[in-house]
């Protein structure tokens, strides 16, 4: 019975050694599973002042099977974890050429782009042909009506034009929200998305004019000044909101929010919902571009003192019946944005490096601005062919040109860190 208590302890030493000699394979089983996990990395940033949006329909509603919406935005815009890649058969298309949910397909081709398939059955938004079309018959027409609401700001109207169609008329608070509108349509252009903005012309106004004459007394009644710019913008009709593609406060809560993760989450979603992210892609990386701080920026800045307004609509996006986004109201881009640059930029920064997956398209854009350093060129050069007016306005200062071509050189930086990835 003394041998018994005295070799009772025994075992505990011997156990001890058996962890400790363990340890060494737990820690290489701890070091893979990170090394496969690919994630960029994210400079620090100030305390998340939260954003503007989040998915308030029901998952039934957004076409997604229940509990789909606990996936995060920066989940879905993520690079491809090695041997994911693969192209999309015929096969895998459903009979009217859309991607079958069942197919199994990986959306992401060569690590960063979105697969040629995928970005086939992206909505085609405002055909080039369609918007010179509109363009040449506003600028040629008479403005028959001027009505109040459903254009923005108060001091914007509704146009009815004489061959029909209407548009939304701004008058900027100042000429460089006019200013900033045009340059920001045409450096769409520039970057091949200009198919996701609506066609935009500019106006004189002129009471005494031809194509003002017919609303003479609401013009006296707008406090619009002589001679002032306006932008034209074509008005499309059933245009509904758009809310973020995932609930973005549950991850400001958690402090990880904005961080891509493996692409891995991008095999489970439904094909709309991958149709959609290839235009959010564009989209944030547009308003990084242009500074343009009146959609997702402000959102994210408003979550400090509203931490449920990721679950309203989003500010200056709308969803085509088609299903395409229309990127509206750009006129707090290249100009307005770029005075403001220092208040904005912690959220911009961080925001486009939450995307490393982009339509091939525009990543070969970016680049050949990147390498020519021509950004500012081809914006004038654009602009100065397509809108008779722009002298009116003027272009970007020299400072302003700066900007935007080291925005270019961030964007082509942060393309090819995503590739190294």
């Amino acid at each position: 019975m003394r041998r018994a208590r005295r070799a009772a302890p025994a075992p505990l030493p011997v156990l001890g050694l058996l962890l400790l000699g363990a340890l060494p394979g737990l820690w290489t089983v701890l070091l893979r599973r990170e090394t496969a996990a690919v994630q960029l990395e994210l400079e620090p940033e100030p305390r998340p002042p939260r954003a503007r949006w989040g998915w308030n329909r029901s998952p039934a509603e957004r076409g997604e099977p229940s509990g789909g919406g606990q996936k995060t935005f920066r989940a879905l815009l993520a690079v491809p974890a090695a041997g994911q890649e693969e192209r999309v058969s015929p096969e895998q298309l459903g009979a009217a050429g859309s991607l079958s949910p069942a197919a199994g397909f990986s959306p992401v081709e060569r690590g960063i782009f979105w697969s040629r398939d995928l970005e086939a059955q992206v909505p085609p938004g405002f055909a080039a042909e369609e918007a010179a079309a509109w363009l040449a018959a506003a600028r040629a027409a008479r403005v028959a009506a001027l009505e109040r609401g459903g254009c923005g700001r108060s001091s914007n109207r509704l146009a009815r034009l004489s061959d029909g169609s209407r548009a939304c008329v701004r008058y900027g608070i100042t000429p460089e929200q006019i200013q900033g509108e045009a340059l920001s349509y045409h450096l769409a252009g520039v970057l091949g998305m200009q198919e996701r903005l609506p066609p935009m012309a500019l106006a004189l106004v002129e009471a005494r004019g031809r194509q003002w004459e017919p609303v003479r007394e609401e013009l006296r009644g707008s406090l619009w000044a002589e001679g002032a710019v306006v932008s034209l913008t074509r008005w499309v009709d059933n245009l509904t909101t758009v809310v973020a593609p995932a609930p973005w406060g549950a991850e400001a809560s958690g402090g990880r929010w904005l961080q891509p993760l493996s692409a891995g989450e991008l095999g489970g979603l439904a094909p709309e919902q991958l149709v959609e992210l290839v235009q959010w892609s564009d989209l944030i990386l547009f308003d990084y571009l242009t500074a343009n701080f009146d959609r997702l920026v402000s959102n994210l800045f408003s979550l400090q003192w509203d931490p449920r307004v990721m679950r309203r609509a989003t500010s200056n996006l709308l969803r085509g019946p088609d299903g395409g986004l229309v990127f509206m109201d750009n006129e707090a881009g290249l100009v307005h944005g770029y005075r403001l640059l220092a208040m904005w930029d912690p959220y911009n920064e961080p925001l486009l490096r939450s995307v490393c997956v982009f339509r091939e398209g525009t990543a070969r854009r970016v680049a050949e601005l990147h390498r020519r350093r021509s950004a500012a060129a081809e914006l004038r050069r654009r602009y100065r062919a397509r809108e008779p007016l722009w002298a009116r306005l003027g272009f970007l200062s020299e400072r302003q040109a700066e900007l935007l071509q080291a925005r270019v050189d961030f964007v082509h930086r942060h393309i090819a860190h995503c590739r190294a990835q």
